[in-house]
């Protein structure tokens, strides 16, 4: 994808933060020199053409009271993943769900959640749900030891 000088004064600033105030695009604008029209149609392209699948604000949750968290690998069998995953995005407190290859036969999980809550009791409320849904899927809890850099790509 080819963009102008002007769409990339914009993407820089929209992959960084989002002005905190009640006109963000039409901050957005006047900071790259375009207009709140040309920052909109910029925006609503890139996620016509699944360049971006969302835009909006991201809510750091270590800053809220949702300080626990766990990351689930879960053995999910291939005929039943987007099934899992489909049931699992209902969560709230699920923020991602991956598919990965396992390996190898030493690590057989291929799907993962990661669930955060106030308390590590709620992080194992929604697992417990999850197996209630999907009883006999064995699965390890990755516990969060210490994170050590979460920030958004930089493009431009």
């Amino acid at each position: 994808m080819v963009f102008s000088e002007k769409e990339k004064k914009i993407l820089r600033i929209v992959q960084k933060n989002i002005p905190d105030s009640l006109t963000p695009y039409a901050d957005i604008a006047k900071e790259a020199m375009a207009s709140e029209d040309e920052v909109i149609a910029l925006i609503q392209r890139l996620k016509e053409n699944g360049a971006i699948r969302r835009f909006g604000a991201m809510i750091r949750h270590q800053k809220t009271d949702w300080v626990h968290n766990a990351m689930v690998a879960w053995k999910v069998e291939d005929k039943d993943r987007e099934a899992f995953a489909h049931s699992a995005k209902d969560f709230a407190t699920i923020s991602h769900i991956y598919f990965r290859p396992s390996p190898s036969p030493d690590w057989p999980y291929t799907l993962y959640t990661m669930i955060h809550g106030r308390s590590e009791d709620e992080c194992a409320s929604v697992i417990s749900a999850i197996q209630g849904i999907w009883p006999n899927t064995p699965f390890e809890v990755l516990r969060t030891v210490a994170e050590r850099k979460k920030v958004s790509m930089t493009y431009f």
